[in-house]
């Protein structure tokens, strides 16, 4: 069984958007905060999300209760971080054959008119969509640099461009902080929020963290203005449009990705490829989050996942009230490291 491990004296791994949201949320519950990153803060993997976030036909699973709390979470933090840039924008998806599904919690299915109303600019509307007016987008960095404001506000020490070589153990095998490139900093918790380093960090400690590489293509395009109003996801790409110019799509092939734009929509014939970056995401073994105390190694903390920018503002919270409030949080019941040695 779980047991409850009380901290006040944390370090951070990773000031991507959890890591980020650790250290706010620690600081806010009274900790001592450390927030340790190899480059500036929401610059890897997190500067490579999509960022489609929602809680819309979450249904089973590990995390199902996590991510169920995605929308509720992100309205939270945006009331404690004014300004947080999220759009509340709706999705919209559809395949090209067969028929509708069923729709899951917080989505309907909205016929051909309807999606028309939604995305104007559409050439031939689908039959049918589901259409999940809950869902929405955050600016993945600007949210972790808000994230890190905050905890700056209540006191977190933040040392980005500072890469973690090692975690430190005392003669007793207890945490004792962690090495870096600019010498040892002295904590008696550390949170491994490094993403895929999440791994090699844990490796020499006899700690197994299965988490593996997925890329993750990001395309950013030129586009007109109001080109896209919602989160549109088909099989060709995610799509989104972030600015008046500017759309950008999670999708396999740039070059298919942007012939079906200017296919899918009206006007888009001068929608134009400006990047492609290949992000490299932590990709659980199993697809669920990896959240959790390590018992072979006193003041350990683990939390690497997939849909970081979904989870984020939860995972932020309830690892908070484990390492500052000594609770243990059922939420991340299914999440836990020990599942992999059982």
């Amino acid at each position: 069984m779980l047991s409850p491990q009380v901290s006040r004296d944390v370090i951070v791994v990773g000031a991507g958007i959890v890591g980020a949201s650790v250290a706010y949320h620690a600081t806010r519950a009274g900790a001592t905060v450390m927030l340790v990153d190899a480059g500036r803060p929401g610059a890897g993997v997190t500067a490579d999300s999509f960022a489609w976030i929602g809680s819309s036909g979450v249904r089973t699973g590990p995390a199902a209760e996590l991510r169920a709390t995605t929308t509720a979470e992100y309205h939270r933090l945006g009331a404690e971080l004014p300004g947080l840039p999220v759009t509340w924008s709706g999705s919209l998806s559809w395949t090209g054959q067969g028929s509708a599904p069923d729709a899951g919690p917080g989505q309907t299915i909205v016929d051909a008119a309807t999606v028309a109303t939604l995305e104007p600019a559409l050439r031939q509307p689908p039959e049918w969509a589901v259409w999940a007016p809950g869902d929405g987008a955050v600016d993945a960095v600007g949210v972790t640099e808000r994230l890190v404001a905050g905890a700056r506000a209540h006191g977190a020490r933040v040392h980005p461009d500072r890469p973690v070589t090692a975690v430190r153990r005392d003669t007793a095998g207890r945490i004792a902080g962690v090495d870096t490139a600019a010498g040892p900093l002295a904590g008696t918790t550390v949170v491994l929020a490094a993403g895929v380093a999440t791994a090699a960090l844990g490796a020499p400690l006899g700690v197994h963290v299965p988490v593996e590489p997925s890329p993750c293509p990001l395309l950013r395009f030129r586009a007109p203005a109001d080109l896209v109003r919602t989160v549109v996801n088909t099989e060709d790409f995610d799509l989104r449009q972030v600015a008046a110019d500017r759309l950008i799509a999670a999708a396999d092939s740039p070059e298919r990705a942007l012939a079906a734009v200017r296919s899918t929509f009206h006007g888009a014939g001068s929608v134009e490829l400006l990047s492609t970056r290949i992000g490299v995401r932590p990709m659980p073994v199993d697809g669920e989050p990896i959240i959790g105390p390590v018992a072979e190694v006193p003041g350990l903390y683990v939390a690497a996942m997939h849909s970081a920018v979904t989870l984020a503002p939860a995972v932020g919270r309830l690892v908070a009230r484990e390492l500052v409030g000594g609770t243990v949080e059922p939420a991340l019941s299914g999440c836990r490291p020990d599942r992999f040695s059982r």
